[in-house]
């Protein structure tokens, strides 16, 4: 139930009503000027976020018949800023008006080549499409435009059997939107089983997806059921999909496409019942056209696909998440005040909403915030690196204490800024730390869940 009078209700009532009941979209085509397709006309446009993309293969929503065009070519995206064009590593480029892009804004009239074929850009005339009245879907939570022109496709997509992959950068509450799904599906009752793709050993995913038999490798003392069996007549979510190995692609595929999987040491299939829902933080079509994921297993996972914004670019959703958390976290009946609200979303939320919850359960269970009778004095909720220590020492703790407090906020901004340089790969990150990458984790989920 929403905690009805709660500030952060308030907060999502009076901003969601604020709001105005309609969206402008945007309206693109994209002609072909020239070889056997010419004249054909791709329309697109609607909701930002979605990512459409032009080459010669089967996924591809503009599908161009050039020899020399890559089956993943070029994609385009809408943005605050217009529609940006991305070159996807193609064998043979992208250019705007004869410069060529690596990521670059395209305007009404612009000419776009795609190796040896030109596509004329048009713009049409923006159309007004009603938001959705909702601040909340399931558990995830938002009143932002941005938020809720993703609600009704969050439903259709609840009520099928599709599989669905969700896209978002880390921290954006991947997670939290597949269990919604799961739970607002007609599998709610039965089990929803998470495999995180990096929380695993190379060695073991196997026998983590599938299962194992008694023998079948050093350490298999017992039989175990997969994350297929265990879901059965539920909901499998494969988290960081981006991170599984190339060699275990295809057996995923073909359990997804047969229903069914063999455990390691066994030759008998066992049918399985499982709906799936992805995630991944990084960017498949990139993926796919580097020869780092497979083709077909991304066709068949991407049925479905929800692109979750980052926090930046949810207008007011910061203040509302921040007292919903100070609230569960054990804020109470004290409110948050307006201007510690403000403080928070001017800040860019770089780790997105997993940060801002790490920021206000910090602030709560450590003290960086003090609660008083008459409000709220805090450090702002990333602290820099150059005035940690004198934070500290203005909080007059006991040596111990103290010194914890400066090398956990150290180990936190050294885990962020070695995720950020790394692209966010475990693997990498934890080998230029010096460290072992379940000791790198353990860090990780210390400091960003």
């Amino acid at each position: 139930m929403l905690p009805m009078g709660s500030d952060w209700w308030d907060i999502a009532t009076t901003r969601s009503s604020q709001n105005e009941p309609t969206a402008v979209e945007e309206n693109y085509a994209l002609r072909v000027l020239d070889g056997p397709q010419a004249g054909t006309r791709f329309a697109f446009g609607g909701t930002p976020g979605r990512r459409w993309l032009a080459g010669k293969g089967p996924a591809c929503d503009f599908q161009l018949e050039g020899p020399m065009v890559s089956r993943r070519h070029a994609a385009f995206e809408m943005d605050a800023k217009g529609l940006r064009v991305t070159d996807l590593d193609s064998t043979n480029g992208t250019s705007i008006n004869g410069v060529a892009i690596r990521e670059a804004y395209a305007n009404d009239g612009d000419r776009i080549r795609l190796a040896e074929t030109t596509l004329a850009l048009e713009r049409g005339e923006p159309k007004s499409v009603p938001l959705a009245g909702d601040v909340r879907f399931g558990r995830m939570l938002g009143a932002s435009p941005a938020m809720r022109r993703l609600y009704p496709l969050c439903k259709r997509f609840a009520e099928s059997e599709l599989p669905v992959l969700i896209e978002g950068e880390t921290g954006t509450g991947k997670e939290v939107l597949a269990e919604a799904l799961h739970e607002a599906s007609p599998r709610a009752r039965a089990p929803f089983v998470v495999f995180d793709c990096t929380a695993v050993p190379p060695t073991l995913v196997e026998s983590t997806l599938f299962g194992h038999e008694r023998g079948s490798f050093t350490g298999a003392v017992a039989p175990r059921k997969g994350v297929f069996e265990e879901a059965h007549g539920g909901t499998l979510f494969i988290d960081e999909l981006g991170e599984l190995d190339l060699s275990l692609q295809p057996k995923l595929l073909r359990a997804l496409e047969r229903s069914e999987v063999q455990r390691v040491g066994s030759n008998q299939w066992i049918r399985v019942d499982v709906r799936i829902i992805a995630a991944t933080r990084r960017d498949l079509d990139r993926e796919v056209q580097a020869g780092r994921f497979r083709d077909d297993l991304f066709f068949r996972l991407a049925v479905g696909r929800l692109e979750l914004p980052p926090l930046r670019d949810r207008t007011g959703d910061v203040g509302l998440l921040a007292c919903h958390f100070w609230q569960t976290l054990g804020g109470g009946r004290v409110p948050m005040p307006r201007d510690l609200i403000q403080r928070l979303e001017d800040y860019r939320w770089p780790g997105n909403v997993r940060e801002l919850h790490n920021a206000v359960a910090r602030a709560l269970a450590l003290g960086e915030t003090t609660v008083t009778g008459s409000g709220i004095t805090e450090p702002p909720p990333a602290p820099r690196a150059g005035n940690i220590i004198e934070e500290v020492l203005a909080c007059e703790l006991p040596l111990t204490r103290a010194r914890e407090r400066v090398v956990s906020e150290f180990e936190r901004q050294y885990v962020e800024r070695v995720l950020a340089r790394h692209d966010g790969n475990v693997v990498r990150a934890a080998a230029a730390s010096g460290i072992a990458r379940r000791y790198f984790q353990i860090l990780r989920a210390r400091y960003f869940g």
